[in-house]
């Protein structure tokens, strides 16, 4: 299996739909205009299927925010999820941030934890 990996380039839309939908199990976003906010992403493919996606949001200043990391189901388990928050983290770093954040649900710390975030006290308002 050879893996490709893009910073930066906007996915296809479809394609990123596709891949929403079978690792997320529920439609994905109608548009992808929110990455024009964003630090950066990054894009696996294997030849031109979209397999795993991240994404970096920033605060303008020295904090990033990991969200949507996301592996396609037929090839989660295998080092794609850490290397697409490898590559997110280096290229946040190269960017000037100095803090890394993600959230996660319980059942992906250990995950997280591999990838080498630390636990930390936080805090969470419902909007909703």
């Amino acid at each position: 299996m050879t893996i490709r990996y893009t910073v930066s380039e906007r996915p296809d839309l479809a394609a990123y739909q596709t891949l929403w939908t079978a690792a997320w199990n529920m439609p994905g976003p109608e548009h992808l205009r929110r990455l024009d906010h964003s630090l950066t992403w990054v894009c696996a493919y294997e030849d031109s299927r979209l397999i795993g996606f991240v994404n970096v949001a920033w605060d303008g200043g020295v904090h990033a925010f990991l969200l949507d990391t996301t592996v396609h189901p037929e090839y989660q388990r295998r080092g794609l999820g850490r290397e697409l928050v490898r590559r997110a983290a280096g290229e946040s770093r190269q960017r000037g941030m100095h803090w890394l954040h993600v959230d996660f649900e319980p059942h992906l710390s250990d995950f997280y934890r591999g990838c080498g975030f630390r636990a930390t006290d936080a805090g969470l308002m419902r909007l909703n």
